[in-house]
């Protein structure tokens, strides 16, 4: 059985002094490097946000970064602004072997609505392509890596998951932000799914 290695937003301002910066985010990039050999296809994913995206805080007159808010979606976070388009925040790791991804898979460009998934943007309809791309490549099985364990890593195993795909989340080879129980909540949503955390 195929399988493809998910690496989700290894980039800098998730990263050490990033804008917003995983707790030792950094520290994934050699072991995450070491899998690639042995992947059948690896997909990297990158937020990739417009200045002004509406999940910023900054976007929202008085309100402050990681309070929670109402979308038309549905309940988002707010976040500091990061990953906008074009920066360096937005930039992979710097030591992330970009030279093995098959695919990468940008995320979070519209600018109304958020994407944590790697699937799925955060209205939970509209899709990437990334399962387009695995089912043409004929693969079935994903592990999955990266930032951050209780959004976008949580997110993209649940929703593949749900699409059929036997996903396994590396937990070694993922940090967590863990806000308010977010990491406890995270990993019931991806037992619940069916997913493997390995």
């Amino acid at each position: 059985m195929s399988h493809a290695l998910i690496v989700i937003d290894v980039q800098n301002d998730f990263c050490l002094n990033g804008a917003l910066a995983v707790s030792g985010g950094h520290e994934v990039v050699s072991g995450i490097n070491a899998l690639m050999p042995g992947a059948d296809a690896v997909v990297l994913t990158q937020d990739w946000h417009p200045a002004g995206h509406s999940s910023f805080a900054s976007s929202h007159a008085d309100e402050e970064p990681y309070k929670l808010t109402k979308m038309p979606y549905g309940d988002q976070v707010l976040w500091p602004d990061h990953c906008v388009q074009g920066t360096d925040g937005a930039l992979f790791h710097a030591d992330l072997n970009q030279d093995r991804a098959d695919m990468i898979i940008r995320k979070g460009y519209n600018h109304s609505i958020d994407s944590y998934s790697a699937f799925f943007e955060n209205d939970k309809k509209t899709p990437t392509g990334l399962e387009g791309y695995l089912r043409t490549r004929e693969i079935s099985k994903l592990v999955m890596v990266g930032l951050a364990t209780d959004f976008c890593v949580n997110f993209s195993a649940v929703d593949a998951a749900k699409l059929g795909f036997h996903v396994t989340v590396n937990m070694d080879l993922c940090r967590a932000i863990n806000m308010d129980g977010s990491l406890d909540a995270a990993i019931a949503s991806m037992k619940a799914a069916g997913v493997t955390l390995a």
